[in-house]
C-alpha cells in the first residue's frame, strides 16, 4: 500500500500513471487521407544525415454540432540511420484544441509555449531508417475562429529541435453550417460562417505566398505555408518549452523507475 505522502504530488502521480500506456501497434493509426509536410522545415542544428519530417492530412472534417474532429499526425524517418530517442509534440492553437493523442501524455499547462492552448508529448525510443509512425489525434475546432496545429520534433528530451511543422492552419473559405460537418483544408485560414443577418467575424486577411502568417505566437517559431521558411529559432520560446518539457519527462521517468 502506497502512503499518502508518496502520492503527495498529484501531477507526478498522474503523469507516471500515463507513461505506462503501451506504445505498441494499438497506439498508432493509418492515415485516412493523403498526408503533407506543408509548413515544415528541419531545425537549424539538425544533423544532415538525420532526415525527420512529419505529415498532417490535407483535409479534416469537423462536426458542426460538437466541433469534434480526428486526424493523424505522422512522423517519418527519411534518413539513412536510426533516430535514437526522439519526442514528437502535438500542439493546438487558437480555435483548435488537442484533446487526446493515443499513447501520448498531456503536456502540463505551465509547460506549454505561449500562444498554444493544449499539447501532448510522444516519446519514441527509436525510429529506424525508412520507418514511420502515425498517431491518432482527437481535437475540437471552434468554427467561429481560426485554428492551427504545430508538430515540433526534438532529440530525446533535450532542447535540440530536429523538425517543426507549423503552426499551420486548417480552415475553409466556404463554411457549411447547415451540413453535418465542415471540411477544413490544411494551409487554409478559416473564414467563420456568417451569423443570421450578419457578416462573418472574425474574417482573416487572405494569405498569399511569401507573406507571414497573421499574428504568430510570440514564443513559438513560425514555419508555415504562408512563407515556407522556418526562422532559425528567432524566438527562443520553443527552446525554453523543449527544455522544460525535457526536465519534466526526465523527472517523470525517474519517478516511474522508483515506483517499479
Amino acid at each position: 500500500m502506497r502512503s499518502k505522502k508518496h502520492w503527495g504530488s498529484v501531477a507526478a502521480g498522474l503523469f507516471a500513471g500515463l507513461l505506462v500506456l503501451p506504445l505498441g501497434a494499438s497506439a498508432f493509426a493509418a492515415d485516412p487521407t493523403p498526408g503533407s509536410d506543408q509548413g515544415g522545415s528541419p531545425g537549424p542544428s539538425a544533423p544532415a544525415e538525420l532526415k525527420i519530417s512529419t505529415e498532417l492530412p490535407t483535409e479534416i472534417k469537423v462536426a458542426n454540432s460538437s466541433g469534434k474532429t480526428t486526424l493523424t499526425a505522422k512522423i517519418i524517418n527519411k534518413g539513412t540511420k536510426d533516430t535514437g530517442q526522439i519526442t514528437l509534440t502535438v500542439l493546438g492553437l487558437d480555435g483548435m484544441r488537442i484533446t487526446g493523442v493515443d499513447g501520448c501524455v498531456t503536456v502540463p499547462e505551465n509547460k506549454l509555449p505561449k500562444g498554444t492552448n493544449t499539447g501532448f508529448a510522444c516519446v519514441i525510443d527509436n525510429l529506424g531508417a525508412g520507418a514511420d509512425k502515425s498517431y491518432m489525434v482527437s481535437a475540437t475546432y471552434d468554427l467561429n475562429k481560426t485554428g492551427k496545429i504545430c508538430l515540433p520534433v526534438t532529440e530525446g528530451t533535450s532542447e535540440k529541435l530536429l523538425w517543426q511543422q507549423g503552426p499551420v492552419p486548417f480552415g475553409t473559405t466556404k463554411p457549411t453550417p447547415n451540413a453535418p460537418d465542415t471540411p477544413l483544408l490544411l494551409g487554409t485560414d478559416n473564414v467563420p460562417a456568417a451569423p443570421p443577418g450578419g457578416s462573418a467575424s472574425p474574417t482573416p486577411a487572405p494569405s498569399t505566398p511569401g507573406t507571414p502568417a497573421p499574428t504568430p505566437p510570440s514564443q513559438l517559431p513560425k514555419t508555415g505555408v504562408n512563407d515556407g521558411v522556418l526562422p532559425l529559432l528567432a524566438a527562443a520560446g520553443l527552446l525554453l518549452f523543449v527544455g522544460t518539457t525535457g526536465i519534466w519527462w526526465a523527472n517523470t521517468r525517474h519517478h516511474r523507475r522508483r515506483t517499479h
